[in-house]
């Protein structure tokens, strides 16, 4: 019986193409549309006081130029062998990087970012990929000690001291994210159900009691639950975001019409760009921008199941892991927009204005796109070692 897989790879053989192309195009797009977009949330921000209008936009050109170099060395000149080899020295210069952001500038009660010249490294942005880097290199070396209940632990420690940093800066929303990194890959690893629902039920109760313990993440989830009843106060961005997607309605105001974006909602082109893209392309716009996230999510578990069958375990499991990354943080940020979860602080990936962010995105796009490359070298006949 041929199955849907094969005939995919019969299909990749037959067009002898080297590389995704949809998965490039789709990226590319995206891309290209974040920057209309964030130039068009930004602009009454960058323009006040005889700023200049461009300003976001310029920055952000800078991002993805610098992520589009990386993402083509990535894809094309770094082999996936070399990135496993390169894991324990990449996992402890994140980890060094969130120790140091601890002593810089803090900014809004938080110190995320660490000054480089004119610009701000978020170290947490590394962190997530060398999460999955590292839990890919061991899974692969050493996946059997998930069936040893006195050595398991040794796992998940390098990611909990991250996970521990995170929290000292405060970053919630980062943890959470990384967190269900974590969680994600070990059940795809094959712990045992009874561990993983351990801990899992450990992981909530922790993030239940970080939420208690600190009064403004209560008072973010009481906004959420009713935005309306204290909207100049705690309720305020959710409310405008809210109103920002219902003044969209269907079709949208029409490019650069939001009215929301006018000094009303605040982080209109980072956290809330969503609802932005919502009140100028309406809900076909937004839907649309949700169905591209779902399919980059489900193009990174195919190219990951396709690794697997190859026996390239290392490139499946960075492919699930950054298709888990790419669905939780997506999943996320347009919950909070849509006043399905708590403000957390996230970026959409891909589209927020950011530098880290974006760099590394389309750093772990171009990984897929190596992942499939390797997929396809093999297919051909090629020796890949896995």
């Amino acid at each position: 019986m041929i199955t849907e897989s094969k005939l995919l790879d019969r299909k990749i053989l037959r067009k002898g193409y080297r590389y995704d192309q949809n998965l490039i195009w789709v990226v590319v797009l995206m891309t290209a549309f974040s920057m209309m977009m964030i130039y068009s949330a930004s602009v009454a921000y960058a323009g006040h006081d005889g700023g200049s209008q461009w300003h976001y936009l310029t920055r952000q050109m800078i991002f993805v130029g610098i992520g589009a170099v990386l993402a083509w060395v990535t894809a094309t000149q770094v082999p996936m062998q070399l990135w496993k080899k390169a894991t324990p020295a990449l996992l402890m210069i994140s980890l060094t990087l969130l120790i140091v952001v601890l002593f810089g500038r803090e900014i809004n009660g938080a110190k995320r970012w660490i000054a480089l010249g004119p610009f701000n490294v978020q170290p947490s942005e590394v962190f997530k990929l060398t999460t999955i880097l590292y839990l890919a290199s061991f899974f692969t070396r050493r996946s059997e000690i998930l069936r040893d209940l006195k050595k398991v632990w040794y796992v998940g420690l390098p990611v909990v001291i991250g996970l521990f940093l995170l929290m000292m800066e405060p970053d919630f929303g980062s943890t959470v994210v990384a967190s269900a990194i974590f969680l994600g890959l070990v059940y795809l690893a094959g712990l045992p159900l009874k561990w993983f629902g351990i801990i899992v039920s450990v992981s909530v109760i922790g993030m239940g009691a970080l939420i208690v313990m600190a009064p403004y993440r209560m008072a973010r989830i009481t906004s959420f639950l009713d935005p309306f009843e204290d909207p100049m106060g705690k309720g305020y961005q959710l409310a405008h975001a809210l109103m920002a997607i219902a003044r969209g309605e269907w079709f949208g105001v029409g490019l650069g019409a939001s009215l929301e974006k006018r000094f009303y909602l605040p982080e209109a082109h980072t956290d809330f760009i969503l609802a932005v893209i919502a009140e100028e392309f309406g809900f076909f716009g937004m839907l649309a921008l949700i169905c591209c996230y779902a399919w980059l999510v489900l193009r990174a578990f195919s190219i990951g199941k396709q690794a697997r069958d190859l026996e390239l375990y290392f490139s499946a499991f960075v492919a699930k892991g950054i298709g888990i990354w790419l669905g939780i943080q997506s999943f996320f940020n347009i919950g909070v927009n849509i006043g399905l979860l708590p403000t957390k602080g996230l970026t959409l990936p891909l589209m927020s204005y950011g530098g880290s962010a974006v760099i590394v995105m389309l750093v772990c796009m171009a990984l897929l796109v190596r992942v499939d490359f390797e997929n396809r070298q093999k297919m051909r006949g090629y020796k890949i070692e896995g």
